[in-house]
């Protein structure tokens, strides 16, 4: 009886490895695997992207290799210091990357861009989605006051020219709401912090919006600086008002300009109503 021939295997596929995971010294390690990425690791295993760039001493999160040793729990004595990667915190900036000047820049993350939408934006300012149904126990968020300042603010950018302002049409159609103003100067005009307050995101995640700067303020107000060049700051960071955090610039834009909100527990009010005159 004639034997039949075995299949042949594509020698450019790497066959799968045994196991995913080694211990090593009691702590667990995780194999990586072909076509596996720092974000789907730290998903597997309920860990954050920066842990486990902080825990392996990663110099480049998106450079790992098949059969690679990832720490996916703390050394010895350390605890986990961020949340969890989820589906709702994907827009969490890999990592700084060193400018020629010595400052860090930092660029958009690779696992993709959403484009925008009310729960994308809730996504990125860690928010509940509207509409979504609270977790049993759990009261809905009360709606926003009314507006009132939350002390001095700034303006972002030192001179240029307002383009479109608050709720002015935008876009092609035309049936699309601007939700913060737009200014227009030269790219690389330093972007300020407009009060001080805590870096809740810098990334490039939300498409639109090109590289951008969420800050949360006290009595729940945040600012938004989309557009720029590059990126001065990263998130968790402390910044104080008029602290330079960004460069202006195009991204995701037809001409250099930043984009500035300010909203109150995610709701867009009108920046002109905060700033001072010029």
């Amino acid at each position: 009886m004639a034997k039949t021939a075995a299949p042949v295997r594509d020698a450019t596929q790497a066959p799968p490895l045994p196991a995913t995971t080694v211990p090593t010294e009691g702590r667990p390690f995780h194999v990586v695997q072909p076509g596996e990425t720092l974000m789907a690791i730290s998903r597997l295993y309920g860990q954050s992207v920066a842990d486990l760039v902080a825990w392996n001493g990663l110099a480049n999160p998106d450079q790992i290799s098949v059969g690679q040793e990832i720490r996916v729990a703390p050394p010895e004595g350390a605890v986990a210091e961020t949340k969890p990667i989820t589906d709702t915190t994907e827009l969490r900036p890999l990592g700084p990357q060193p400018a020629a000047e010595g400052v860090p820049v930092f660029s958009e993350p690779k696992g993709g861009r959403q484009p925008y939408s009310d729960q994308a934006w809730a996504a990125v300012q860690g928010r509940p989605a509207p509409g979504a149904t609270p977790a049993p126990g759990v009261a809905p968020a009360a709606q926003p006051p009314a507006e009132t300042p939350a002390g001095e603010w700034v303006w972002p950018v030192n001179g240029g020219q307002v383009l479109l302002g608050f709720e002015q049409p935008k876009g092609d159609n035309g049936k699309l709401l601007n939700k913060g103003i737009d200014i227009g100067s030269a790219p690389g005009t330093p972007v300020v912090a407009s009060a001080p307050g805590t870096v809740m995101y810098a990334g490039s995640g939300l498409r639109g919006f090109g590289k951008l700067v969420i800050i949360r303020h006290e009595s729940d107000y945040q600012t938004v600086y989309a557009h720029n060049q590059a990126l001065l700051v990263k998130e968790g960071d402390t910044v104080t008002r008029g602290q330079k955090i960004a460069e202006l610039g195009s991204t995701d834009a037809d001409r250099p300009m930043l984009h500035f909100e300010i909203r109150r527990q995610g709701r867009p009010l009108d920046p002109m109503k905060y700033l001072p005159p010029r």
